[in-house]
C-alpha cells in the first residue's frame, strides 16, 4: 500500500510529539528525584559534550508556503560512554602533526569561523553536507584517545534554562553520576558553563582544545612580519599542549596592551589585529582553568567536543537546506526529537515503537 509523503510527515510529527512529551516528562521526574537509572551498570568514563547548530523555521498556520521564516539555534548534547585509557605519564607530550601542519590548520580556522558565522550569514548547505568542523585529528583515530562507546542524544530548540535539565535528565537515566570519571566539554559559550555549574558541578570542566587552537592561529597571524606568524602559532601551541597557559596568556596581555585599545565606543573590525589579540585575551583567560590538556590525556579525558561536532552534522545532514523550513515551533521540535532517536546508540528508536501503543483498524462495510 502506497503512503502519501505528507501522511509519513504527520506521522512524524505525531511520534516526535509524543517524544518530546516524554523526554520533558523524564525532565521533569529528574527534577522531583523519583528518576532511576535504566542502566544497570556503572560506566567507568562518561562525557557530556553540548554545542549548537542552526536550522529555518517558518510561521505555521500560513498556508502554504514559507512565511515569516526565521533561523533558530538548535542545542545538541551528546552523552557518551568512553574506553577506559589512563596513565601516570601524559601519552602524547608533544602536538600531533596534525596540528602543526599549515594548510591543514589555515583548512581547519577557515571552516570553523565559517561555522560560527552561520548565524549572521543564514548561510545554508546542501541536504547532503555535514558538519562544516573538521577536526585536524580524530580522537579516536589517536591510539591514546579514549574511543566511544556508546552515544545517545539530545536536541532542542528550547534555552538553556530547559535544556540544562533534558541533558541532566539522560545523564542520571544512563548512570552517568556514578562513573568513576566524568568529562564536561565545551566551547567557550557562556550557556554551556552555565549548564555545567547548574548541573554537572562535577564532571571535569574542559574547554574544546579545536577553539583554542582557532584563537592562538588569528592572533598569531593578526601581528608581527609573515615570517614570524606561523613559528609565533606553533610556540603558543606548544606552550597550551604543555599545560603553560598562562605564558601564552601573559604573552597575548602584552600585545595587547602595545597594539593599544581602542577609543571607547568605537566599533572595529573583525580583522582589526586590536580585536583578534583582544579576544584571543578574553578567551584564554576566562578558560585557562579548563585548558589543563596534559592532565586530561593522562587520565583519558577527551580534549575535543568533535563527538558532539560530528552529531551536529548529522543533525544538519536531515534538518538543514536550501529548501527546508520547519514549522515553529512543534515542527522543528519534533523533528528533532525523531532525529535524536535515530542518531541514539542505546536502540530508543526501535524501543519507543514496541512499546507504543497500537491502534486498531476497522474494516468498513462495503
Amino acid at each position: 500500500m502506497a503512503i502519501s509523503p505528507r501522511h509519513v510527515q504527520q506521522l512524524t510529527h505525531e511520534v516526535g510529539t509524543e517524544m518530546a512529551a516524554a523526554r520533558d516528562a523524564q525532565a521533569e521526574a529528574r527534577r522531583h528525584r523519583v528518576l532511576e537509572p535504566r542502566v544497570p551498570t556503572t560506566p567507568d568514563v562518561v562525557v557530556v559534550e553540548v554545542d549548537g547548530g542552526r536550522l529555518r523555521t517558518r510561521a505555521s498556520g500560513c498556508g502554504p508556503g514559507v512565511h515569516g521564516a526565521e533561523g533558530k539555534e538548535v542545542k545538541v548534547a551528546c552523552p557518551a560512554t568512553l574506553t577506559a585509557v589512563a596513565g601516570e605519564v601524559d601519552p602524547c607530550p608533544e602536538p600531533p602533526p596534525s596540528f602543526v601542519e599549515p594548510r591543514r590548520i589555515r583548512r581547519l580556522v577557515a571552516r570553523m569561523k565559517g561555522a560560527a558565522g552561520e548565524a549572521k550569514a543564514q548561510e545554508n548547505t546542501d541536504e547532503s553536507a555535514g558538519d562544516m568542523r573538521v577536526s585536524p585529528a580524530t580522537p579516536a583515530g589517536e591510539p591514546w584517545s579514549p574511543r566511544r562507546v556508546v552515544r545517545t542524544c539530545v536536541a532542542s530548540l528550547s534555552d538553556s534554562h530547559a535544556f540544562g535539565p533534558m541533558m541532566a535528565a539522560e545523564a542520571r537515566s544512563r548512570n552517568f553520576y556514578a562513573a568513576g570519571r566524568r568529562a564536561f566539554v565545551a566551547d567557550g559559550a557562556t550557556y554551556d558553563w552555565t549548564i555545567h555549574r547548574g548541573y554537572f558541578p562535577d564532571f571535569e570542566p574542559i574547554v574544546d582544545l579545536l577553539h583554542v587552537v582557532c584563537y592562538l592561529f588569528t592572533a598569531a597571524h593578526a601581528v608581527g612580519t609573515a615570517d614570524g606568524r606561523w613559528p609565533r602559532y606553533a610556540r603558543w601551541l606548544e606552550s597550551v599542549w604543555r599545560g603553560r597557559v598562562t605564558e601564552v596568556v601573559g604573552e597575548l596581555t602584552a600585545l595587547r596592551e602595545e597594539l593599544g585599545r581602542p577609543p571607547p565606543g568605537e566599533e572595529l573590525a573583525a580583522s582589526d589585529p586590536r580585536r583578534v589579540v583582544s579576544e584571543a585575551v578574553t578567551y584564554l583567560g576566562h578558560n585557562a582553568g579548563r585548558m589543563d590538556y596534559p592532565r586530561y590525556r593522562r587520565e583519558g579525558l577527551p580534549t575535543t567536543s568533535s563527538l558532539v561536532e560530528s552529531l551536529v552534522g548529522e543533525f544538519n545532514a536531515r534538518v538543514k537546506g536550501r529548501s527546508k523550513f520547519w514549522n515553529r515551533p512543534a515542527g522543528a521540535e519534533a523533528i528533532l526529537q525523531v532525529r535524536a532517536a535515530l542518531l541514539s546508540e542505546d536502540g530508543r528508536l526501535e524501543r519507543f515503537f514496541a512499546n507504543r501503543p497500537g491502534r486498531p483498524h476497522r474494516r468498513h462495510a462495503a
